[in-house]
């Protein structure tokens, strides 16, 4: 089968399964709800900050903080999009009108990641613009120095916990393990790693701590990582590819 027919097939598949675009509506959601309300927040509790919180204050890594739980839709809609497929069985007829593994694989990555990649740059624009609105005069522009660079990263971010737990999923083949690991390891371990003396060497190096250094403007006074923006940026597309490389060996290798 040619490639653009398995892309339209999975492209179909996609569309026509209704949880995995309530997960993208729901990242939007949540995501800009949060984002607007610690930002008010923020607004009201600027005044009552030391002189050191202002001066590392950001506004711009602010209207951002509905990622912390936009995320968690994204890494479901990844789970559930290669998930789906063994939860039903339709893998093996998936298998059997496309031989070519490596194809079927990559063409339902590439059409999935495209589609969290829009949702991805929607809700970091608006995240951006609705968040800044609520922080009044501590706001910060779009013209500002790096400040574009940080929202475009937004989505880039969204988008490549998608992709991680693609790979995770391909790996498990079973939505409830998937979830049932991506979910302690970003919500719990991660920050437990990130933030305890002892191993925040480690825990900069995962890829939500790496990741999210793209969308920050003012860089925080009591953290010293040994990479920018985009050094964490790629540390956290090198986990996506060493998770989509890691499923692909395995469904090579075994039955589906």
């Amino acid at each position: 089968m040619a490639v653009i027919q398995v892309v339209r097939s999975e492209w179909t598949k996609i569309r026509s399964v209704a949880s995995t675009l309530w997960t993208l509506s729901l990242a939007v959601v949540v995501t800009i709800a949060l984002s607007m309300l610690i930002s008010a927040l923020s607004k009201n509790e600027f005044d009552k900050m030391s002189a050191k919180d202002r001066l590392s204050f950001d506004p711009t890594f602010t209207s951002f903080a509905g990622m912390s739980l936009g995320q968690l839709a994204m890494i479901v809609f990844g789970v559930l999009v290669v998930s789906n497929e063994y939860s039903t069985g339709m893998i093996r007829t998936s298998l059997a009108a496309v031989p070519q593994r490596g194809t079927l694989l990559y063409s339902k990555i590439a059409v999935a990641s495209g589609l969290a990649l829009a949702v991805g740059m929607i809700t970091s624009f608006f995240a951006f613009f609705l968040g800044q609105s609520m922080l009044g005069s501590h706001r910060a522009s779009i013209g500002d120095p790096h400040v574009l660079r940080a929202v475009i990263g937004g989505g880039l971010y969204m988008t490549l916990i998608a992709v991680f737990s693609m790979g995770v999923a391909t790996m498990l083949r079973s939505s409830m393990l998937s979830l049932g690991i991506l979910m302690p390891f970003f919500f719990l371990i991660s920050n437990i790693l990130g933030n305890v003396d002892a191993t925040k060497k480690i825990g900069q190096f995962l890829p939500d701590q790496a990741g999210s250094k793209i969308m920050q403007v003012v860089t925080p006074t009591d953290h010293d990582t040994p990479y920018g923006p985009w050094g964490g940026l790629a540390i956290m597309a090198l986990w996506g590819l060493a998770a989509l490389a890691g499923g692909y060996a395995l469904l090579k290798k075994r039955d589906a």
